[in-house]
């Protein structure tokens, strides 16, 4: 009887084993050539009332804290109350805290009744800082099958330098999406959060205006 020597047999497997690997690599997509997310943003508000008053302070906007799930640039999907879920293949352009620093700052100065506002990250003397916490930023299937968007902000206005606190405020909107698209939802993320910001701003300078 013929026996086969070890050393052969295990070349053998050694050479199968590697031309499977190859024939895995050459039919799993390389790195890079996947289908790439859809990006969207938001827009920020450039509407306010007419009797909105002019301070004479200088604002420092800070990143809103939000909790992991909503720290991303991930779009949240709430199918049920107990968990949270991702639209697949779309993202926000950037983490959504620091989206909606951006709209908040760009909102103020569209405003045109404030000396200076900014980010955390400018060198501003600051004679307030507005803190905000990114509550909710997600849309919810209900039992409608239909997204609504929910979008909510707690605020708080610190004066500098005591830090100290001298108003807060919270705002939150609702609003059901036309359609179950993702174009559907984010033009309802995009009205939401605009409601909320224009909310936010008119506040906030109505509430420096009785600083004065």
């Amino acid at each position: 009887m013929k026996v086969r020597s070890p050393n052969r047999y295990w070349g053998r497997m050694a050479r199968t084993l590697v031309f499977a690997s190859l024939l895995i690599s050459a039919c799993a997509p390389l790195p890079g050539q996947g289908e790439p997310p859809q990006l969207f943003t938001l827009t920020p508000k450039s509407t306010f009332p007419e009797d909105l008053p002019s301070v004479n302070w200088q604002l420092l906007v800070e990143v809103p804290v939000a909790g992991d799930s909503l720290n991303t640039d991930r779009i949240a999907l709430q199918e049920s109350p107990l968990t949270l879920d991702y639209y697949a293949k779309a993202r926000w352009t950037e983490r959504a805290p620091i989206m909606l620093q951006r709209l908040i700052v760009e909102s103020f100065e569209n405003t045109q009744r404030m000396v200076a506002v900014g980010r955390q990250a400018i060198d501003l003397r600051a004679d307030f800082i507005l803190k905000t916490e990114l509550r909710e930023f997600q849309a919810q299937i209900d039992d409608d099958g239909i997204p609504h968007v929910r979008v909510r902000i707690i605020a708080k206005l610190v004066k500098m330098p005591e830090r100290r606190i001298v108003a807060n405020h919270s705002v939150e909107k609702e609003m059901v999406a036309e359609g179950q698209n993702i174009t559907a939802v984010i033009e309802t993320f995009d009205d939401a959060t605009g409601k909320v910001i224009k909310k936010l701003t008119v506040w906030a300078i109505r509430a420096l205006f009785w600083q004065s």
